[in-house]
This record gives structure tokens, sequence and C-alpha cells, in this order.
């Protein structure tokens, strides 16, 4: 899963962007409102945490302009400020939950990951497809109630796979949304990792859609 953090505290990025990278999140940042909103214009992200107190280009109407675009991933908005008043502006740009700093870490992390499962459909943070399960909480996954271990990659390819498993997710939307900005899009890496995957969960759980990319198969589509 791919973020996008603009926050102006450089102290306050740097530690967003570890705490998000150490759980496993791609993370680009921005520094100000108009760098915000040019990569939230330009960059597919699953989700935005967003500080309202910006320069250039203030939070809300960084907002008002990715949803009058019809950008509509997940914005979690920070602010200072504890004026419900701008919680309420917030709102009505289109922002779908707020945290007011000072904060802890754990808690943004809480609503990120609630975020990202209600924007795919899901209610718990456990997501299921026949015996195999992830813990989007804490990273673990199990099949058949055996714990199985991933490398970081492997892990975020297999959980957008999963958070998106009635569909077929192409090869280009997966580099779009497991690498940052800066990444070689040319490169073969998908198709390794798809391949380690297989060879841990079984041949038949990742499935080839010729020319239109992946999907998780279910037990129906095994035993056809």
């Amino acid at each position: 899963m791919r973020l996008l953090v603009v926050e102006d505290d450089p102290d306050l990025s740097r530690q967003m962007r570890e705490a998000l990278s150490d759980a496993g999140y791609v993370v680009d940042t921005a520094a100000d409102g108009e760098e915000g909103h040019f990569l939230g214009d330009t960059e597919p992200y699953d989700a935005v945490i967003l500080d309202l107190g910006l320069p250039e280009m203030d939070g809300v109407t960084v907002l008002e302009k990715w949803r009058r675009a019809g950008k509509d991933m997940p914005v979690l908005i920070l602010t200072a400020r504890d004026r419900w008043s701008d919680k309420v502006a917030g709102f009505d740009a289109g922002a779908d939950d707020y945290v007011t700093k000072p904060f802890y870490t754990e808690e943004v992390l809480a609503r990120v990951r609630a975020l990202l499962r209600r924007s795919a459909g899901h209610a718990t943070s456990e997501l299921e497809l026949g015996g195999l399960r992830i813990d989007t909480r804490s990273a673990r996954v199990t099949l058949n109630g055996e714990p199985i271990k991933l490398t970081s990659l492997e892990y975020r390819l297999l959980a957008y796979l999963m958070h998106h498993q009635d569909k077929v997710v192409s090869r280009t939307e997966l580099v779009e949304h497991l690498y940052d900005q800066d990444f070689d899009r040319d490169s073969n890496t998908i198709e390794v990792f798809v391949g380690r995957l297989r060879r841990k969960l079984g041949k038949d759980v990742i499935e080839t859609v010729r020319g239109l990319g992946y999907r998780l198969a279910t037990a129906e589509d095994a035993a056809r």
C-alpha cells in the first residue's frame, strides 16, 4: 500500500514516514500544500495523511481541489487546531477521519488501517480467502492455520491483492501502489515476487489473467 504524508514539520514528517515504513507501507512525503496537491493529483495513493496548517496552500484547499478533480482516496487530516470549526471544514472538504496534534503514532497507524479497510470494503483487520488469512494489524499471514514467513515486499504484494481480491490487478497498478515514485517501473520485480509467493503459498493461489494482470484464486477457481 502506498501512502502520501503532507506535513511541513520535518521532524514529524520523518517520524511518520519511519513509523509507516516500519509498518510495511510505501511512503512519499511533501512539505507544503502545493507539492502535496501535485503528488496527490498525479500519483495513485491508497491513502493520504494531510496536515491542515500547510504553507503555500492550506490543507482544506488541497483537499477541496482533489475532490473536485475526482480523487477519491481516503484522507486522514492532521491538525494542531482544537476548534470544532476546523474539523468541520476538513470533513466538508472531503476528509474521512482526523487526528489532533499531539498524537500517538499508534493511533495514526490504527486509523490508516481502518481507512484502508473501509475503502476496500472490509470491516475487520483480518482478511480471508479460503485458507489464506492476513492480519493487517500484526502483518501476520497464515495458510490453513500455519504461519507463513514473508519478506516485506512479499507481504505488501499479497496484502494489496487481498484488499482487492474481487478484481484483476494489473502489473502497472501493483508497481504504482507498492513502490515509491522513483522506482524503475520497467523492472520485472513484480513477476519475481509473484513467483516467490506461489512457492510459499501454492502455485494456484495467485492466478495470472493473460494480458490483464493477477488475481487471487478462490477454492472454486482452483477446482475448475
